[in-house]
């Protein structure tokens, strides 16, 4: 009988920088995230991909790192909320989050912001409708959704004032 393997190496790129770590076979991209590499951003909710709270980009397109395994990743590029913020890339979606009230206990803030980043990639002002309907994935239980609706459409309104000549 052949044993299945327990750990694998891996190596991906976190962020902008290239790693190599080992894992356990099991251990999931979330947990990966947040307890080897202490991106603590990447916040765990429900385990089952449906709060959105664990979102992630993985190689420019938005996943819930709960739902993959760790060497699913393999060679592959993961932006965190962490290097969004860092890169500078959504201080104008986190400071409309902060003008428009769209946090408030802030734990589902970081799927939130890692997905609104990836609507308004996709084009200038989006609909509300639209911004509803690509947030629907994401769970929030203390605004409503109304604020945070307000939030990415200020932003998007901001980057098309930004744009024009």
């Amino acid at each position: 009988m052949i044993e299945p393997k327990e750990v694998f190496d891996i190596s991906l790129t976190v962020n902008g920088e290239r790693l190599t770590r080992r894992v356990q076979v099991r251990t999931n991209l979330a947990d990966f995230l947040r307890h080897d590499l202490e991106l603590t951003g990447t916040h765990v909710g429900c385990e089952h991909g449906v709060c959105g709270a664990c979102t992630v980009t993985l190689n420019g397109k938005i996943v819930r790192s709960c739902l993959m395994f760790a060497v699913q990743a393999d060679n592959c590029e993961v932006q965190t909320i962490e290097g969004l913020s860092r890169s500078g890339v959504i201080k104008d979606l986190q400071d409309a989050f902060v003008q428009h009230n769209g946090v408030q206990c802030g734990f589902c803030t970081p799927g939130m912001l890692a997905a609104a980043h990836a609507l308004l990639q996709q084009g200038p002002l989006p609909s509300r409708e639209r911004i509803r309907d690509f947030l629907s994935g994401n769970y929030c239980r203390c605004t409503g959704y109304q604020a945070i609706v307000d939030s990415v459409q200020a932003a998007a309104n901001q980057r098309a004032r930004s744009s024009m000549p």
